[in-house]
């Protein structure tokens, strides 16, 4: 197995897929945090190009991140659709639902994506509780 060099020079293994991994839990954040849309649309390239091939913790990683993301959509969507019910975009309840929304659901799937991050970092596989597929 390949090794990589450690910061004290002592060889650190090298999980297969590792890389992949972290780029894809890397996409999951920057579509959350900062460029919505065109980072899931890199990520589902990623996804499809690499998920029959790619090693077991990449396979791994790709699952989790496209099931959340699309999980983190349908919730964005829901939050739009209970904006419009209670009255639209000038209602004094939005920034009630917004605050809301960010305060449970996003805040809790970037700290996912954090988690999911760093355990693609230390080449172990994680599976997002909620809105992550099975394993």
């Amino acid at each position: 197995m390949p090794h990589s060099v450690h910061e004290q020079g002592e060889p650190e293994p090298v999980v297969p897929g590792q890389g992949l991994a972290v780029t894809a839990e890397a996409l999951y954040i920057v579509n959350l945090l900062l460029l919505p849309g065109l980072a899931f649309i890199g990520l589902l390239f990623v996804y499809i190009k690499n998920i029959h091939t790619a090693p077991a913790l990449a396979a791994c990683h790709l699952r989790q991140t496209l099931s959340a993301s699309l999980w983190a959509g349908a919730l964005l969507l829901l939050a739009n659709i209970i904006i419009v019910v209670l009255g639209g975009y000038r209602s004094p309840h939005t920034w009630m639902v917004v605050i809301i929304y960010f305060t449970t659901c996003h805040a809790t799937l970037v700290l996912l994506g954090v988690m999911g991050l760093a355990k693609a970092m230390a080449g172990q596989r994680f599976r997002y509780p909620l809105v992550g597929r099975p394993l």
